[in-house]
């Protein structure tokens, strides 16, 4: 089927859309073969407390901020000790300091109380812990423990439904609607594509679609910029700088 409208990709068979959007993911791959997470990390417990601070921020200000809190905090047990004012003081530039001093420091004492102090492999265990939700969780399993997640962060959620993947703009509803799309073990793979590919190409604001690399598969095609020259200028080769 040619889908090439939002309206054409409500009426596409669930064949054809499965077909469809592990080619963008292919393509992705080709387009983007240094899609990865963009949060610096050491540990389970590193990654974990990054990308906590990766909410409503961006990573390259997280990177910024983590060398300094990861030499001081380097145990949940750090974290559960941690003074509130010196820790507020850490995460101040990432915004939101105080509601995620709370979270670094409830799952240090979850960590510490129910773990052993380690990052659980589960995402049952790991969305009990404060502060964690399905995104965080699935980031962790995906890029620590080896576990296909789809992290639906703010460029997933957006190309989803520009690609005809999703109409919902409940992030658990579209994680669901691409699990149904996708072969699992691309899961974190995947979303690490369509984060780089949101970053670098397909911007909230104004996407490049006229050197889009997937536009073929694009029911939004001309959203943005189309004529080739214009939409080169927007295309950001530095992933981590876009966000």
């Amino acid at each position: 089927m040619n889908v090439s409208t939002l309206a054409d990709a409500a009426t596409e068979s669930p064949l054809a859309r499965t077909r469809r959007a592990r080619k963008i993911v292919r393509i992705l791959g080709e387009l983007h073969p240094d899609a990865r997470i963009a949060l610096n990390f050491g540990n389970p417990l590193e990654l974990l407390a990054a990308t906590v601070l990766s909410a409503q921020c961006t990573d390259k200000k997280v990177n910024e901020v983590t060398p300094t809190l990861f030499a001081k905090y380097r145990t949940a047990d750090d974290y559960a000790a941690a003074d509130r004012a010196e820790l507020e003081a850490i995460l101040r530039p990432t915004g939101f300091f105080r509601a995620k001093a709370n979270s670094l420091i409830g799952i240090g004492a979850a960590l510490a109380d129910r773990f052993d102090g380690n990052v659980p492999p589960r995402l049952d265990d790991l969305v009990t812990l404060p502060g964690v939700g399905r995104k965080t969780a699935n980031v962790v399993l995906g890029h620590i423990f080896d576990q296909p997640g789809i992290t639906v962060d703010t460029h997933v959620g957006r190309l989803s439904r520009r690609l005809g993947l999703t109409t919902n703009t409940d992030p658990v509803r579209v994680e669901s609607d691409l699990a149904k799309l996708l072969e699992r073990r691309d899961y974190t793979i995947a979303s690490d594509r369509l984060i780089f590919h949101g970053r670098r190409v397909c911007h909230a604001r104004r996407p490049a679609c006229g050197v889009c690399g997937i536009a073929r598969l694009c029911p939004s095609f001309g959203l943005g910029v189309t004529t080739p020259a214009q939409a080169a200028r927007l295309v950001r080769a530095d992933a981590e700088a876009a966000r």
